[in-house]
C-alpha cells in the first residue's frame, strides 16, 4: 500500500478504499476494544499507533476539524427532563411578544431600529437555558453568569414581560426610554437599567473577552478563599459575525491553560451578518472548531436536528456526510430559502444514491429538516454535556438558521437582519404558525399576548425558574455593604513630604499602594492588576509578598530564585499579571470592579499600565466599564508626551485625559505631588465603596523624579475639586501680577517659570495644581445648567470661578497634555485661559529637549506670561521681544504639531 509522503495532505473523503476487507478488521477491532475495554484504553492504542507513524518518518497529516455532524451522538443524548409542549407554547410567546415590541415601535417612530431576526434564530438555545441551566444569584450563592448576545435582546425583554418583571408600558417604549412610565435599553446596558442587565454586549467582540476574563476572576475569587464560586458558570452567547471581532478570538489560550471548566461559549451560527453570509464560500462551523479545538477548548458540535438521524445511519458509505462536508455556507443560506424540489435537485442530486436517501421524503418535508440549533432535545444534550465536562472550557458550535419562522417576511434572507416591519398578512402568517389566539381583525394591530397568571404556561414559567433560584438576567441581587474608608494613618507620610529626596509620582503610588495592601480590613480584597509591567513601574516587591496568581502554582523554580524580589507564581496569588496584554487586563478589572454586583463583595481593582495603551487601545472596554458601573482605579503609568522621555512617538501619552472626558462617570486625576495621590486614592475609596457611587477613576503618574513637598491642610478641598494654590509669588506691591497653572510633572516648570518671571521681569506668579480639568468643567458646566434653568434664584457659582474672583493678572496654563485638556476651562477663567500644551507626535530625546520642542518648559511659560501682560498693556513689545532672545527662544521654529 502506497503511503502519502510528509508533504502531501490527505482528504480521508476522497480516499478510495483499496481493501474494505482490512478496513473492517481494523474497525471491529476498535469496536471490541470500546466495548471490551473503554474509551481510554481505545485513545491510548491510537496514540500508540500515531507515535509509531511518526517514529516510521509518516506523521499524520493534522487538521483540527471532526466530520460535519454533531458531536454527541444519538446513543449519547439524554432523555429531555422538560415538559415539552408548554416550553414550546411559552417560546411562542416570547417570539410572538418580541416581534410585537419591535414592529410597535417603529410604527409609532419610525426609524427607531430594533432586531427580530437575531432572537429568532437563538429563541430555542435561549429558552433551553432559561428554562433547565442558567442559575440565579441568590443569598447563598453566586449564580451564573449569563452574556446575552446583544441584538436579541427583544426576546429577553418579551421572556421578563411574561414572568411579570416588565409592564406592558415599558415594552410599548422600547428603544424610547425617556418616555413616561420608562423604557427599556436598545441592547444590554447595565448604566441604563441598573436593576436589570449585567453585562453590555453588542456584536464588538467584548463580551466574549469579558465572559472568558469573569471565569477567571471567579476561580481567583476562590482560590483565594474570598468566596466560594465552585457552582457558577459563566455562559457567553456570540454570534458567528461577530468572531470576526479580534477580541472575540484573542484570548482563547488563557482558560484551557487556566482549565476553566465553568465557561460555555455558545456561538449562534446562523450564518449571516448584517450585510450577508459570514462565510459564503467557507464553512464557518468548520473554521471555529479548528480555531477553538486548537486551542484546546472541548468542542461540541450542534449542526444537525433530529429529522436527519434516519438519514445519517442510512449512509453507510458516509455520502451524506461527505455531501455535508462539501457545501459551503452560502449555499446553507440559500437552501433555508428554497424549495423541496431545489433541495432535492441541488443538494442531494449530487450523487444517485444521497437522491435516493430522501425519496420517502416529499418535497414539504425537505425544507423542514431542523438544523441543530432549532432541536430543544439535541440542545439540551448539547447544554448538558457542556456543564459536565471537567479541564477545559466548551464552545457549542449551534447551528440555525436567521429570522427563524419568519417565513417570507425574512427567514434566511440578507435583509433579515434589518427586519423591523411586517405588514399584515405576514403578522397573520406568523400567528398561525406560532400559534396565538388572536383574529384576524386583531392581529393587524401586533398587540401583546399573555396568558393569566395561573394559566399553566405562566406557572411553568416561574416554576421552572424557581428551580434554578430565581430570574434573569438580574442586577445587584447580592450587592456588597459598604466598606470603611482607611483612616488618614495610612496615608501619614504621604502628608508630610519627602523631605529633600527626590521621588517620582509613580514611586509615590506604589509606596501608598503597599500600605493598602497591609491594610487589616481592606488589604486583601484589592486586586493588582499589571499586564506585564509591574518592574516598570517599581513594584516587582509586591511579587515575594503577594505572589502573581496562577491556577496551578509555580511548577517551576524561576531563575531569579536566589534574589530577594523573584518572580513567585501562587494558587493563591493576589496579583494578576496579564502579560502583554492591554485587552485582557481590562477585561479582569471590569470582573473585579462589579463583583459587588456579580457576588456580593466589594473586591477594589487597581489596574497599573503605560497611560499610552489605556484609553487609546482600549477605549471600547473603559466605555463598556463605565456602562456596568465598575468601580476601582485606573492608573496611567509613565504619562505626559515629554515625561517618557526616550520612547517616543508609539509610547508618550499626551491626550488620555482628553479621552478621559468622554467617559461620563469616571474621574480624571492627573497629581503633581504624593500627598495628592494620597487624597485621591483615600477619598476615591469612600465614594466607590463606602458611599457606593458608580464611579471610576483614572489617576496618571509620572516617571520623573522630584521633591515631594509636605501638604497644606487647606489644600485637601482643591486637591479633590481639581485646583488648588500651591505656591504664592513674590509679596512685593510693584511686581505685576499673574498665574501659573501647572499639572503632573509639569508643575516643576511652573515652578521655575515663577522663579524666571520674578528674578528677571519683576513679574509675581502665583503657581496653582491643576489636579482635574475634568472635575471643574463638570462643576462649572453643573452651576451653568442650573443658573441657566433657575432665573429667579440667587445664581451659583463654579468652584473654579470662586476661587479666581479675587485674583488678576493673566492666566497661564501648562500641562503634559494637548492643549484641549485645559482649554475645556476656558470660559470660566477670568480674562480667558492662555494654554500651553503638547499636541503633535511624540519624539525620543531628553526631557528638556522635549519641552522646548513642544514649548511647555519655563522659558516658554514665562513667554506666554509676558505676551498676555503685553495684550493687557502692562509690558511693552519691547520687552517680550528682548525676552525671546534672553530665553534663546527661536521664534521660527516649525509648529510641533505639523511636524
Amino acid at each position: 500500500m502506497n503511503m502519502p509522503t510528509n508533504d502531501q495532505q490527505i482528504d480521508m473523503a476522497t480516499v478510495g478504499d483499496l481493501d474494505p476487507v482490512e478496513t473492517q478488521e481494523w474497525v471491529d477491532s476498535l469496536d471490541y476494544i470500546l466495548r471490551e475495554a473503554g474509551k481510554d484504553r481505545a485513545i491510548f492504542i491510537l496514540k500508540r499507533l500515531q507515535e509509531e507513524m511518526d517514529k516510521a518518518g509518516h506523521p499524520l497529516p493534522f487538521t483540527a476539524n471532526t466530520a460535519y455532524v454533531n458531536t454527541i451522538p444519538v446513543h449519547q443524548e439524554p432523555k429531555y427532563p422538560g415538559n415539552i409542549a408548554l416550553e414550546k407554547r411559552i417560546r411562542s410567546l416570547v417570539r410572538w411578544n418580541a416581534m410585537a415590541m419591535v414592529v410597535r415601535a417603529n410604527r409609532v417612530c419610525p426609524g427607531i431600529g430594533g432586531h427580530i431576526s437575531t432572537f429568532a434564530s437563538l429563541a430555542m438555545l435561549l429558552d433551553v437555558g432559561f428554562n433547565h441551566f442558567f442559575r440565579a444569584s441568590s443569598t447563598n450563592s453566586s449564580g451564573d453568569q449569563v452574556y446575552f448576545q446583544g441584538h436579541a435582546s427583544p426576546g429577553i425583554y418579551a421572556r421578563a414581560f411574561l414572568e411579570g418583571r416588565l409592564s406592558e408600558q415599558q415594552l410599548e417604549n422600547f428603544r424610547r426610554e425617556l418616555q413616561p412610565g420608562g423604557g427599556l435599553s436598545s441592547y444590554p446596558h447595565p448604566w441604563l437599567m441598573p436593576n436589570f442587565w449585567q453585562f453590555p454586549t453588542v456584536s464588538m467582540g467584548l463580551g466574549p473577552l469579558m465572559g472568558i476574563y469573569q471565569a477567571r476572576f471567579n476561580r481567583y475569587l476562590e482560590q483565594r478563599g474570598l468566596l466560594d464560586t465552585s457552582q457558577s458558570k459563566v455562559w457567553v452567547f456570540v454570534g458567528d459575525g461577530e468572531t470576526d471581532e479580534p477580541e472575540s478570538m484573542g484570548s482563547l489560550t488563557l482558560p484551557t491553560r487556566e482549565k476553566l471548566d465553568n465557561l460555555i461559549f455558545v456561538i449562534n451560527c446562523n450564518l449571516q451578518r448584517l450585510d450577508g453570509p459570514v462565510r459564503g464560500n467557507g464553512k464557518v462551523i468548520q473554521e471555529l472548531e479548528a480555531a477553538y479545538r486548537g486551542a484546546g477548548w472541548n468542542v461540541i458540535k450542534l449542526v444537525w436536528g433530529a429529522d436527519w438521524d434516519p438519514l445519517l445511519e442510512k449512509d453507510q458509505d458516509g455520502l451524506l456526510r461527505q455531501r455535508m462536508s462539501e457545501v459551503v455556507d452560502g449555499w446553507y443560506q440559500k437552501y433555508s430559502v428554497e424549495s423541496g424540489p431545489f433541495i432535492r435537485e441541488h443538494f442531494f442530486g449530487a450523487n444517485p444514491e444521497l437522491l435516493s436517501l430522501v425519496e420517502h421524503l416529499t418535497d414539504e418535508n425537505l425544507p423542514k429538516l431542523r438544523r441543530g440549533g432549532h432541536d430543544l432535545e439535541k440542545i439540551f444534550a448539547a447544554y448538558h454535556a457542556a456543564v459536565k465536562f471537567k479541564g477545559a472550557p466548551t464552545v457549542i458550535l449551534a447551528k440555525t438558521i436567521k429570522g427563524y419562522g419568519l417565513g417570507e417576511a425574512g427567514e434566511g434572507r440578507n435583509v433579515t437582519h434589518q427586519q423591523k416591519k411586517l405588514n399584515e398578512e405576514e403578522l397573520k402568517n406568523f400567528r398561525s404558525r406560532l400559534g396565538i389566539e388572536l383574529n384576524d381583525e386583531e392581529v393587524g394591530d401586533a398587540p401583546y399576548f399573555k396568558p393569566s397568571d395561573d394559566s399553566d404556561e405562566i406557572r411553568y414559567l416561574h416554576e421552572r425558574r424557581k428551580a434554578l433560584g430565581g430570574y434573569l438576567p438580574n442586577r445587584g441581587v447580592k450587592k456588597a455593604p459598604p466598606l470603611k474608608t482607611p483612616d488618614q494613618e495610612v496615608f501619614k507620610e504621604f502628608f508630610e513630604g519627602s523631605g529633600e529626596r527626590e521621588v517620582s509620582t509613580t514611586m509615590a503610588f506604589v509606596q501608598i499602594f503597599n500600605r493598602l495592601l497591609r491594610h487589616k480590613e481592606i488589604g486583601k480584597l484589592i486586586v493588582p492588576i499589571v499586564p506585564d509591567e509591574a518592574r516598570t513601574f517599581g513594584m516587582e516587591s509586591l511579587f515575594r509578598q503577594y505572589g502573581i496568581y496562577a491556577s496551578q502554582g509555580q511548577l517551576y523554580e524561576p531563575v531569579d530564585s536566589k534574589q530577594l524580589l523573584y518572580y513567585r507564581e501562587a494558587k493563591d496569588g493576589q496579583i494578576l499579571e496579564e502579560g502583554i496584554n492591554e485587552a485582557g487586563s481590562m477585561a479582569s478589572f471590569i470582573a473585579a470592579g462589579t463583583a459587588y454586583s456579580t457576588h456580593g463583595i466589594n473586591t477594589i481593582p487597581f489596574y497599573i499600565f503605560y497611560s499610552m495603551f489605556g484609553f487609546q487601545r482600549i477605549g471600547d472596554l473603559i466605555w463598556a466599564a463605565g456602562d456596568m458601573r465598575s468601580k476601582g482605579f485606573l492608573l496611567g503609568g509613565t504619562s505626559g508626551r515629554t515625561t517618557l522621555n526616550g520612547e517616543g512617538l508609539q509610547h508618550q501619552d499626551g491626550h488620555s485625559h482628553l479621552l478621559a472626558t468622554t467617559v461620563p462617570n469616571l474621574v480624571a486625576y492627573d497629581p503633581a505631588f504624593a500627598y495628592e495621590i494620597a487624597v485621591i486614592i483615600q477619598d476615591g475609596i469612600r465614594r466607590m465603596y463606602e458611599k457606593q457611587e458608580d464611579v471610576f477613576y483614572y489617576i496618571t503618574l509620572g516617571n520623573e523624579n522630584y521633591a515631594m513637598p509636605p501638604m497644606k491642610e487647606h489644600n485637601h478641598e482643591g486637591i479633590l475639586k481639581g485646583i488648588y494654590k500651591f505656591q504664592p509669588g513674590p509679596t512685593d506691591a510693584k511686581m505685576i501680577k499673574a498665574h501659573l497653572f501647572g499639572s503632573g510633572s509639569l508643575i516643576t516648570e511652573a515652578l521655575r517659570a515663577q522663579t524666571i518671571l520674578a528674578e528677571r521681569y519683576q513679574v509675581s506668579a502665583d503657581v496653582w495644581s491643576v489636579t482635574s480639568y475634568k472635575e471643574l468643567r463638570r462643576d462649572a458646566l453643573e452651576v451653568d445648567r442650573w443658573n441657566r434653568l433657575h432665573p429667579l434664584e440667587t445664581p451659583k457659582v463654579s468652584y473654579i470661578e470662586s476661587i479666581l474672583k479675587e485674583e488678576e493678572g493673566p492666566f497661564v496654563a501648562v500641562s503634559d497634555y494637548m492643549k484641549l485638556v485645559a482649554e475645556q476651562i476656558t470660559p470660566w477663567v477670568p480674562g480667558g485661559l492662555i494654554v500651553l500644551g503638547t499636541d503633535g507626535f511624540g519624539r525620543s530625546d531628553s526631557r528638556s529637549a522635549l519641552r522646548r520642542f513642544f514649548e511647555v518648559d519655563a522659558e516658554c511659560m514665562t513667554l506666554a506670561t509676558l505676551d498676555a501682560l503685553r495684550w493687557q498693556n502692562k509690558l511693552d513689545k519691547k520687552t517680550v521681544q528682548q525676552a525671546i532672545t534672553d530665553l534663546n527662544i527661536d521664534p521660527e521654529k516649525d509648529n510641533p504639531l505639523t511636524l
